[in-house]
């Protein structure tokens, strides 16, 4: 059986979901298909069950591409406050934490909730379990055959919204990279982003006793820094300041962290060799740090010493210990647990106004799929509503 349609998309994320209700409001004839069993897996798991759906804040140094200049346009034609405003629309309560991150008040499942009704009210045809099996141009007419094991279809607009290869247990899935290959249009190398980093053996022996101890900590590599929470784990180092390092770090590369970023060390005990001399080190950092933590950093020595009996150099040495730890991480925990895909799609290949590829008439990508990689704290979602009504204004 042949289906003729305006748009197919491939992929029921986000980013594909909200596509398809933009172009059915213009009345397109709208068919979407994924292969998994239901709709917006990402989504519910997200923000811990309640979907960090935007960021207040959200600019192009937010995010992580080969051209980063192509996020400017779809950003600024449909910003955080226009995804708000349709959130509101269906009544759904939200709250801000830190840095301008915005979470569901009850629920992830309002948002998938919203975005299925405005796709029904947009009159879209919604396909799960469905494999697609082929693709290719009509060579009598701009468009594409796409068939599935049960129907073959034409449209003039495919949209390949399948994401990232992270989080396989959700459904993730190298298909959309295989699609542009297909068409000849390249794809920056993938990697984990937003993932915690795993520990060499050496290491994970020391730090492994550590596991359950969280402190704020600056964390640098390469030219990007942060300063958040740090947790320490079983498994290595995790917490939202090395989630967002890792979206940055090269493997084999060392990591440099600050584990007392809003102190001075060196300050701090010069001034309670002054006022308190008797005190030992261990009891002046007590107040500061984890005793495991110091423990682990400090010789046991130096921590069991009077201030007053630390040299000068002892002093620098205990601080730069804190305050300058340099570690090569092993690696990272890879897609199993990473939250989103460094790379993708090379969307140097792809109109920034319009998602459509340059080289291939029809065909547009959208959301993660793109070489287009956001922060944590919700810019990942907002790239993914913006890209998708930039196509859904024009597929």
């Amino acid at each position: 059986m042949k289906t003729q349609y305006d748009v197919v998309i491939i992929g029921a994320g986000a980013s594909g979901l909200m596509c398809a209700a933009q172009a059915g409001k213009r009345g397109r004839r709208v068919k979407v298909l994924d292969h998994g069993p239901k709709p917006g897996r990402k989504i519910l798991m997200s923000g811990g069950g309640r979907c960090n759906f935007t960021n207040r804040r959200v600019s192009a140094q937010n995010y992580i591409s080969s051209n980063p200049h192509f996020v400017k346009s779809a950003l600024s034609r449909y910003r955080p406050q226009d995804f708000i405003a349709l959130v509101r629309q269906y009544g759904i309560s939200f709250s801000e934490r830190e840095h301008g991150q915005l979470f569901c008040t009850d629920s992830a499942g309002q948002i998938l909730d919203m975005l299925l009704a405005e796709c029904r009210s947009a009159g879209v045809c919604l396909s799960f379990k469905t494999s697609v099996t082929s693709i290719d141009r009509q060579a009598s007419a701009r468009g594409f055959r796409i068939c599935t094991s049960g129907e073959r279809m034409e449209a003039p607009s495919l949209v390949i919204a399948t994401g990232g290869v992270s989080m396989p247990s959700a459904g993730a899935t190298s298909f959309g990279y295989k699609v542009a290959g297909q068409f000849g249009i390249p794809v920056v190398e993938p990697r984990p982003g937003l993932v915690p980093f795993t520990l060499q053996p050496g290491d994970k022996t020391v730090l492994a006793p550590l596991a359950g101890i969280s402190v704020k900590a600056l964390v640098c590599t390469g030219s990007a820094s942060f300063k958040e929470q740090l947790l320490f784990t079983h498994r290595g180092l995790s917490g939202p300041v090395i989630l967002q390092a890792s979206s940055f770090w090269q493997p084999g590369t060392p990591v440099a962290i600050d584990l007392f970023p809003d102190g001075n060390l060196e300050k701090l005990l010069e001034t309670e060799q002054q006022i308190r001399p008797k005190r030992h080190v261990k009891s002046v950092l007590a107040g500061h740090l984890p005793t495991r933590l110091v423990q682990a950093r400090l010789d046991e020595k130096l921590l069991n010493s009077p201030v007053h009996a630390i040299s000068r150099q002892g002093i620098k040495r205990a601080a730069d210990q804190i305050h300058a730890w340099h570690i090569q991480p092993g690696g990272t925990e890879g897609y199993r647990t990473a939250e989103v895909t460094v790379g993708g799609i090379d969307c140097r290949r792809f109109s920034s106004k319009t998602m459509e590829s340059r080289d291939v008439p029809g065909l547009y990508a959208i959301g993660e799929v793109l070489d287009v990689t956001g922060w944590l704290g919700g810019y990942n979602f907002q790239w993914a509503w913006s890209s998708a009504w930039a196509a859904g204004q024009v597929v």
